[in-house]
């Protein structure tokens, strides 16, 4: 996959959500939580007015409603603005 952002935009790979079984019952994916933390895998240039202070590898946080979801051969992304994620994970 070659996907560059542009801009301030940051291509990320959700964290799968976690599958959720209550007394044997499986909930299903439509009524699992939207995950909110993934992994930064492309980033864009940043603009005159905001530098990109997020790489590549970076795990972050994001808002419930953040990005546009995008399908590459079968996979799920998120492109989203810099400005829409939240916080960088750190070990």
């Amino acid at each position: 996959m070659n996907i560059k952002p542009l801009s301030d935009r940051v291509l990320i790979e959700p964290t799968a959500a976690e599958e959720v079984t209550l007394g044997g019952i499986i909930i299903p994916d439509s009524a699992k939580e939207k995950p909110l933390k993934g992994k930064v895998l492309a980033v864009g240039q940043g603009t005159k007015d905001e530098e990109m202070v997020l790489k590549e590898g970076d795990i972050v946080l994001y808002g419930k409603y953040a990005g546009t979801e995008i399908e590459v051969e079968g996979e799920k992304y998120l492109m989203m603005r810099q400005s829409d994620v939240l916080a960088v994970v750190t070990d």
